[in-house]
């Protein structure tokens, strides 16, 4: 993947973007809890995505220095707010680069990435078309919630019992077009055999059917 670097307020954060040919849409990612964006999980989704003619971009939205805090503390992973930030600059960004110019943007988010997508797609509502949350968190997203437009797919694991009732307690505050959908059989890190192709699958149909290209590009 061609690597880029976003600045977003005193730092610079690493990427990772393609763009298909074509491409109506950006999906940007949010990793969650202790991942990157070499997780192999969002890459493998990612490369689903670009098979759809999807563009993606991977970014880490904690700089190394943040990382190292992160390990030993835990505690930038769940700050919401910071990472909410860093998505809504980056989405900023996104719609000001030449390569990504009037592209519709899609937010994936994992884990507490989850929470940090409603977020910053409550508070981009025009330029955020499509939210899509995998294992996510997004009862941490709070009075967020009933202000995202987006339409929001919420993907869970049929195992992970606790991430699911939170899930379903948040999926009732949201006022957009939603959807819940269960993953038979998987657990948090959908580990087991054809779970995560199932999100991938999920994901791509979701992002195809909202991200459609901005019909006012041309005309900026």
């Amino acid at each position: 993947m061609p690597e880029i670097e976003i600045p977003v307020g005193a730092a610079t954060l690493p990427g990772s973007l393609v763009v298909p040919e074509g491409a109506p849409g950006v999906v940007l990612f949010a990793h969650g809890s202790g991942s990157s964006r070499h997780s192999p999980r969002n890459r493998r989704v990612a490369d689903v995505l670009n098979g759809a003619g999807l563009a993606t971009v991977l970014v880490d939205l904690l700089t190394e220095e943040e990382e190292q805090v992160d390990l030993r503390t835990r505690a930038l992973r769940f700050d919401i707010g910071l990472l909410a930030d860093r998505l809504v600059a980056i989405t900023d960004w996104l719609v000001q680069q030449p390569a990504t110019a009037g592209l519709a943007v899609g937010l994936f988010g994992a884990s507490t990435g989850g929470a940090a997508a409603l977020v910053a797609a409550a508070r981009r509502p025009d330029a955020v078309r499509a939210v899509v949350s995998r294992g996510g968190r997004p009862d941490l997203a709070g009075a967020a919630l009933p202000q995202v437009r987006a339409p929001t797919l919420l993907i869970v694991g049929g195992r992970d019992e606790v991430v699911l009732d939170l899930n379903r307690q948040a999926y009732e505050q949201l006022r957009c077009e939603k959807r819940l959908e269960v993953v038979p059989g998987a657990t948090h890190l959908f580990d087991e055999p054809g779970t995560l192709d199932r999100v991938a699958e999920l994901a791509a149909e979701w992002f195809s059917k909202y991200l459609v290209a901005d019909p006012q590009a041309g005309s900026r």
